[in-house]
């Protein structure tokens, strides 16, 4: 008999799918918010309406400002991040309670990015939106959840405990 995927891998599969429509030439990302078992909106990373994507441009902005940089820069990014598009397309009273499933994926290899987490801005978003869990891919069948909870108790932005 064949066993049926459970409801967190479901949704991060919707998340893998949304992220495939990712412009970003570096790392691919989709989000999807979920609450009472309904779907309230996507995100996947992306320039800003309007404005040339990196895949059209034919060169990643951040990475030709800063070659060396891994975390941060992200001024120099063209993109909205996924968890930013997905929020900004849901209504705060959906989300209260809410879910965030997020997938990244290295667009040179394919792999997950171990150990990839929202990035400071998100989390401040993600915390004022009203969403109490972030679940994220691991492999293709293993992902991370995280206590909102967690980000406002463990405010790594003090006394200097923010880590890169």
């Amino acid at each position: 008999m064949e066993k049926r995927i459970d409801k967190a891998n479901y949704y991060l599969n919707i998340a893998k799918a949304v992220a495939d429509r990712s412009t970003c030439l570096r790392k691919k990302a989709g989000a999807v918010i979920v609450n009472n078992d309904e779907i309230i909106s996507t995100g996947y990373n992306g320039a800003p309406r309007g404005r040339a994507n990196c895949i059209d441009l034919g060169y990643c902005t951040k990475k030709k400002m800063f070659p060396d940089i891994r975390h941060g820069g992200y001024d120099a990014c063209r993109s909205v991040h996924a968890e930013q598009n997905a929020l900004i397309s849901a209504s705060r009273k959906n989300m209260i309670g809410a879910t965030l499933y997020l997938v990244l994926y290295r667009t040179d290899t394919g792999e997950y990015d171990p150990g990839s987490n929202s990035c400071q801005m998100c989390r401040k978003m993600i915390i004022n939106s009203g969403i109490t869990k972030v679940v994220v891919r691991i492999n293709d069948n293993e992902y991370q959840t995280i206590d909102v909870e967690e980000w406002i108790n463990n405010d790594d932005l003090i006394d200097g405990k923010m880590t890169y």
